[in-house]
């Protein structure tokens, strides 16, 4: 009954081609969905949408706008500083 089972293999090491692909990959998904945010801001201070008008419609899509360049442009370049700091593991 003290038998136990065998301890499982250590992991092996990451291909770092595989990584660099992953992050690139997750990169660009970050900076086309801010390029998507963008345009449906755009769309809603043009009033393009039923369910929001007039002024609300303008501060929607400005805060919609300003998110997706956040997105867009800070969070890719947020990434790749955290990617710098922390080789695969």
């Amino acid at each position: 009954m003290t038998d136990l089972p065998p301890p499982p293999p250590p992991p092996s090491p990451p291909n770092p081609d595989s990584v660099a692909r992953q992050r690139h990959f997750a990169i660009g998904l970050f900076r086309l969905s801010g390029a998507f945010i963008v345009m449906f801001g755009f769309l809603a201070i043009m009033q393009r949408f039923d369910w929001v008008q007039g002024n609300k419609a303008k501060a929607f899509g400005a805060i919609m706008v300003v998110t997706g360049l956040f997105q867009f442009v800070i969070v890719p370049r947020l990434l790749l500083a955290l990617f710098r700091q922390r080789p695969p593991q």
